[in-house]
């Protein structure tokens, strides 16, 4: 068990989450079912990148990428600031991170055959 889900601060798992969340939530869930739009928010993570950089690290055209971006902006996961005529993407936050990392922790242990962490 993680510290995070002990004590005061902990979430209430029996008390269930308001509609709003939850429908906030599975759109977030909804977005990174998509392989492509897990590569690109994965690699937004760790910094921010343009258009071409993205298309050129994930492998597809520059239009692709921009649809894929228009679409997490949309659902809050990407933020975008501009830099001149170029429009830099990052993840929005420090719990998009996090969710994108256990995840990724969480394939991994299933891909390798680890045990899950109690």
């Amino acid at each position: 068990m993680y510290a995070r889900d002990a004590g005061p601060d902990a979430p209430h798992w029996r008390d269930l989450p308001p509609g709003d969340q939850v429908g906030v939530a599975v759109e977030s869930f909804r977005m990174l079912a998509d392989p492509t739009r897990l590569r690109i928010m994965w690699l937004l993570s760790g910094g921010e990148y343009d258009v071409t950089t993205l298309a050129a690290a994930v492998g597809i055209a520059r239009p692709a990428v921009s649809q894929h971006l228009a679409k997490l902006r949309l659902a809050g996961l990407v933020s975008t600031r501009r830099d001149g005529r170029r429009a830099l993407y990052r993840v929005r936050g420090g719990h998009v991170r996090r969710m994108l990392s256990e995840a990724m922790e969480t394939a991994h242990h299933q891909v390798s055959g680890m045990p899950d962490h109690d």
